[in-house]
């Protein structure tokens, strides 16, 4: 059975600056695991971004939807990775709360 992983991360950079820094952090993974066995796509919607990866044979879904104070994240993760879910839910927390800390 899949597992669903919701989180709002606070910001306080306003909207599209959440959004730039949202896009160039994606861009980056993208780019640092070219040519490895994880696959990534995206496509944003005005404020919602929509991305599928694929590892180890699986397919993860998700969306994201930018916010003037917060990001709302949610990720599907299917039956093979949902028995992770909890250490995904602490690593994506600290990694989004890190791209928009205010610098």
């Amino acid at each position: 059975m899949s597992e669903t992983v919701s989180l709002t991360i606070h910001h306080s950079l306003g909207r599209e600056e959440a959004r730039r820094r949202l896009e160039h952090g994606f861009q980056r993974v993208t780019e640092q695991t070219a040519g490895k066995s994880i696959r990534m796509d995206q496509h944003w919607t005005g404020d919602r971004m929509d991305f599928t990866a694929g590892i180890m044979g699986q397919t993860i879904n998700g969306h994201l939807i930018v916010r003037d104070d917060a990001v709302d994240l949610e990720i599907t993760l299917p039956r093979l990775l949902a028995s992770m879910a909890t250490m995904f839910k602490g690593r994506l927390r600290k990694q989004a709360t890190a791209l928009l800390e205010k610098k």
